[in-house]
């Protein structure tokens, strides 16, 4: 497993609504080359924001968990679309502490089961979430910034790969699917 999968500044990601699960993964395991990095984890995201001073549009941050892997990690995404970093913490609950000091408060709590794969340079997570459905993200992470739309291209070929076309694209994020359907 590699964790050079998931080092840059930036990430290229395309999301895609699932039509069914199940064929998108007999397609991986029976004609795409991949290695398991993950199956069937649990990932508990905790959205932060402040009460008085939202953060600037575009921004977001979270303290993520998964199990059984024990992965921990502080994401913070935006402004920009492609902009996204990410830190291994070893104490979520510290962590979530720091950021209630700092006048933040958890404004969403999103749980998903995500398997993680890796396709070359890509990587392929599969997630379920409760009454929202099943996805598949093709990303890969980089600092180099000139490169960004050549990836985008190469993940929708690859995307293709597996039947799915403009059409299956999901644009929200996962906390704007999730707030959508609160409402």
């Amino acid at each position: 497993m590699s964790h050079a999968h998931f080092e840059g500044k930036f990430e290229v990601e395309l999301k895609y609504r699932l039509a069914s699960k199940s064929a998108f993964l007999a397609t991986l395991k029976s004609t795409i080359e991949h290695e398991v990095m993950l199956l069937d984890n649990l990932e508990s995201d905790s959205y932060f924001d402040q009460q008085d001073t939202l953060l600037a549009q575009g921004k977001s941050v979270c303290i993520r968990e998964m199990e059984p892997s024990g992965i921990k990690l502080w994401i913070v995404k935006g402004p920009q679309a492609d902009r996204c970093e990410a830190t291994n913490i070893t104490d979520a609950v510290s962590a979530r502490s720091m950021l209630k000091t700092m006048g933040y408060e958890v404004v969403l709590e999103l749980k998903k089961t995500r398997s993680i794969y890796f396709v070359g340079k890509f990587h392929i997570t599969v997630d379920h979430l409760e009454g929202l459905g099943d996805f598949a993200e093709f990303a890969i992470m980089t600092d180099d910034e000139a490169h960004l739309e050549d990836y985008r291209q190469e993940l929708v070929a690859l995307a293709a790969e597996f039947g799915l076309t403009s059409a299956d694209i999901e644009h929200q994020s996962y906390r704007q699917l999730q707030t959508k359907s609160h409402r």
